[in-house]
């Protein structure tokens, strides 16, 4: 489902380490579910705090590894419902905005089966 609705174009599952002098942590594979990119997330998620390159409403993806023990969801911990931080990807000029679009049109069994995958992370 995860994929399915395209979570995935920017919580990429398996990324590659790259070369380090650091012993056993060159080219693992590992599961962040991120891609760490600037991403716009439109005038809802924005918290028009500047840094670095991003500006106010471009956020870098989160790592989805370890959210099914986190309290609070998204960058400002908004909100303790997992179903309202995905619906509050959503708005004007938000690159996920189509993703959204298709996890609305999901039945309740597959809207909870995502949840449930992402409570498993």
């Amino acid at each position: 489902m995860f994929s399915n609705i395209g979570c995935n174009a920017c919580h990429i599952t398996n990324q590659t380490t790259a070369k380090s002098r650091i012993t056993g942590v060159s080219n693992q594979t590992i599961q962040p579910f991120s891609d760490f990119a600037l991403h716009d997330m439109g005038t809802g998620l924005q918290d028009r705090v500047s840094q670095g390159l991003a500006n106010g409403r471009q956020f870098r993806s989160a790592p989805l590894w370890g959210v099914g023990q986190r309290l609070f969801f998204l960058h400002d911990g908004r909100t303790a419902d997992i179903g309202v931080a995905i619906q509050q990807h959503a708005s004007q000029g938000s690159e996920a905005n189509g993703v959204i679009s298709n996890f609305n049109q999901l039945g309740l069994t597959d809207k909870q089966a995502l949840a449930a995958f992402l409570r498993s992370l």
